[in-house]
């Protein structure tokens, strides 16, 4: 999982004010887990991307 490579694609910056004990969590899981911050809220991101398609205007389909 480590080697895999979650921020492909071209880049671009986000700023944002999110609670100081999330910011505090993220850097502690990227110290522990090895992958960047910004690996890990990609990946978390992805995630509920996915789960949420509705957000996206996207509807499911059963094929």
């Amino acid at each position: 999982m480590k080697d895999q490579k979650y921020n492909d694609g071209e880049l671009a910056e986000l700023k944002l004010q999110i609670d100081k004990k999330i910011v505090e969590n993220l850097g502690i899981m990227a110290k522990t887990s090895g992958l960047s911050a910004a690996d890990i809220v990609v990946i978390a991101l992805k995630r509920y991307e996915s789960s949420h398609a509705d957000y996206m205007r996207v509807a499911p389909t059963l094929d």
